[in-house]
């Protein structure tokens, strides 16, 4: 007997169609936790970027209150603190604001950690600072 290969072609589809059955559930079994990993990822990517922008936002903050003039680096620190108060609720944690004068420039930094969505992870520590010159009289000349 003598199959044409036209009829070769059609017996194998309909055999390899019917002979694939529970293969698309292996492959997302395969699949799908490498893509839950990924979208856990972005989403911790992303709450570990948003707590440095609360951080820097609070140092930047600070920064600008001791700049002032006739300010201290501790209305710097309170401001941060302060600002830290109003936006950091539980995606910046442990955070400890420090700020440093030596008379010419003032800087403020603003540490703590991010959340953690993955378990056993919580070590995603963020430090932020901001500086400037602080402001003050001087005699054009001089």
């Amino acid at each position: 007997m003598t199959i044409r290969p036209e009829r070769l072609t059609d017996w194998w589809q309909g055999r390899r169609w019917r002979d694939d059955h529970g293969d698309t559930s292996i492959q997302m079994a395969i699949i799908f936790p490498f893509v839950l990993l990924a979208t856990v990822a972005v989403i911790q990517a992303s709450m570990w970027y948003y707590a440095r922008q609360i951080a820097l936002t609070a140092a930047r903050e600070g920064a600008t209150a001791a700049r002032a003039y006739q300010a201290s680096a501790a209305d710097g620190a309170a401001q941060a603190r302060s600002v830290l108060e109003r936006s950091a609720g539980d995606s910046l944690g442990n955070y400890s604001v420090s700020a440093s004068s030596d008379g010419q420039r003032v800087q403020v930094r603003v540490s703590g950690t991010a959340m953690s969505m993955i378990p056993g992870v919580s070590c995603l520590h963020v430090t932020q600072s901001a500086s400037g010159a602080v402001e003050r009289w001087t005699v054009i000349g001089r």
